[in-house]
């Protein structure tokens, strides 16, 4: 099939390698999820779930200019101009998080998925029109693979066998958002007055808290090398005692044996800035991946649920 067949068929289940008596009941039980996730929407005086299953209706029916006003003359009727919907999304009180935390939740729940399940910790980016978004800025874009004036979330995400689904999610606010200047339109479009500036990899660690401590079972974290070349973040979930596999880029230095690692100190009549940063002190040398090994398949276990990769390096 060519890509443009595929544009041209968005709503074939061939297209999501799904037979077509898997989707015969699609319908019925994406409004039993509705139904069980509805509370969650309602507030103390106002019961305004219904713009939830609204919502969720366009965002699968439609393919294109899926905004609040369109969702709004397709799913409720042509007349409707969105704002109500518009107004729920953007204003209405409810909690995103407990929509979080009860998906969290079920899948705590669900016996089968106790063993085996990783998370996946990655972001994901919409192109914007416009800087009139909250976080939009001239950032790079993964779906487009260049920097364009962007949206960007970071995710984690749940995986096991054939479930998958995000389990909390943050928005990157660039730092130019946090300056005095953006104090206005931090204020226009909702900005918690608490929240400081985070990088993507700050926010992966504060989601990856969150859901350890919600009792959500997982074998072990995997993150793309954005994440991964962070020491500060292995670090992190290493003392948490966590597993994680991540990627790192080929030219990372490593060390067959632990090297000293200190701030060094200052040597008397040496002229300059004094050294805070930890650095190697003894005469251990890194070398990079490529060279401390060749390299093997492996297949996960049998049963696992993790995921496969592709080559796994060994010590030659």
């Amino acid at each position: 099939m060519t890509i443009q067949e595929l544009d041209a068929d968005v709503f074939d289940p061939e297209r999501w390698g799904l037979p077509l008596l898997a989707v015969t009941s699609l319908a019925d039980r994406l409004q039993q999820v509705w139904t069980r996730f509805r509370a969650c929407f309602k507030t103390k005086t106002r019961d305004p779930s219904a713009y939830a299953w609204v919502y969720l209706r366009g965002l699968l029916t439609m393919d294109t200019n899926r905004t609040f006003a369109n969702i709004a003359r397709r799913v409720i009727d042509p007349g409707d101009d969105g704002q109500n919907l518009q107004q729920f999304m953007s204003d209405s009180p409810w909690s995103a998080q407990a929509v979080v935390q009860q998906v969290q939740t079920e899948l705590a729940l669900t016996p089968a998925l106790g063993t085996g399940g990783v998370l996946i910790l990655d972001e994901s980016a919409d192109e914007k029109a416009g800087a009139k978004s909250a976080g939009a800025a001239r950032q790079y874009n993964g779906r487009l693979g260049k920097i364009e004036m962007s949206q960007v979330g970071t995710f984690l995400a749940f995986a096991h066998g054939s479930v998958w689904t995000w389990v909390d999610g943050e928005l990157f606010l660039p730092e130019h958002w946090f300056t005095p200047e953006m104090a206005q339109e931090r204020q226009r479009v909702g900005v918690p007055a608490t929240r400081q500036f985070a990088t993507k990899i700050e926010l992966g660690w504060r989601m990856i808290q969150r859901v350890s401590e919600g009792g959500l079972p997982f074998e072990i974290v995997l993150c793309d090398d954005l994440y991964g070349r962070s020491g500060w973040l292995r670090q992190k979930i290493h003392a948490a005692g966590l597993l994680y596999l991540v990627d790192v880029p080929a030219d990372t230095q490593v060390y067959l044996t632990k090297p000293t690692v200190g701030v060094p100190a200052v040597q008397r009549g040496r002229r300059g800035r004094t050294p805070t940063r930890p650095r190697v002190l003894n005469a251990a040398c890194g070398c990079g991946i490529p060279s401390v090994g060749c390299w093997m398949t492996r297949s996960p276990r049998a049963g696992s649920g993790l995921c496969a990769m592709e080559s796994w390096p060994r010590n030659g």
